[in-house]
């Protein structure tokens, strides 16, 4: 008999109750997806790490308030990431003592490789930022959301707090402004991609 592992639904509502094991196991589900999240809108693996645990933590305290959306916790974890990241220097002076005794992200490999491939990985991560920084904020937001993280409008819209329709016009803007520039990034780093341009079907 196949084990099926327990919801999002059923695991929040644990948590929600102060069940710190079923938070536990929604970070493991997902903490990965939001470091990568971070990591891309800084392209700093140490601030994505700290960036992360923020997230996780702001998500505890504010448990209460929190509604799923489709039964997932992403698109919530999504719109925390999205506000730490607007002011993210003052968010990590803030919770800084608190970081000290939450979860910390499994360690990164040290070996000379790794850390090589690391550095490479900002370097490129920045070349895309760079890229996009002609974009407004919002646009900003909605093409790493839709594009990179892979989420569907309606997620996006809960993740962001915005209509659907916003979402789908904030795309489409980004992608008309990226177009207009030779050589755009691909969400794999390299230059000279299509994907950012590739029209969402969901």
């Amino acid at each position: 008999m196949t084990f099926e592992p327990p919801a999002d639904a059923e695991l929040w509502g644990r948590a929600r109750d102060g069940d710190e094991q079923a938070f536990g196991k929604l970070f493991d589900r997902y903490s990965r997806t939001v470091y990568n999240y971070c990591f891309r809108r800084t392209a700093d693996w140490s601030a994505a790490e700290d960036l992360t645990s923020v997230v996780f933590l702001e998500t505890w305290r504010r448990r209460a308030h929190v509604r799923l959306s489709a039964d997932s916790l992403l698109p919530w974890l999504y719109r925390v990431a999205t506000n730490v990241l607007h002011n993210h220097r003052r968010s990590l002076r803030r919770h800084r003592a608190a970081l000290e005794r939450v979860r910390a992200l499994p360690a990164a490999p040290n070996d000379a490789v790794s850390a090589a491939a690391r550095l490479e990985a900002e370097h490129e991560m920045r070349e895309i930022l760079a890229s996009i920084r002609k974009l407004s904020r919002s646009d900003q937001e909605v093409l790493a959301l839709c594009v990179w993280e892979g989420l569907g409008y309606a997620e996006a819209a809960t993740a962001l707090g915005v209509p659907v329709g916003t979402v789908r016009s904030r795309l489409a803007r980004a992608r008309k402004r990226l177009k207009q520039h030779t050589g755009p990034p691909r969400t794999d780093g390299h230059r000279a991609g299509t994907t950012l341009f590739t029209e969402e079907t969901s």
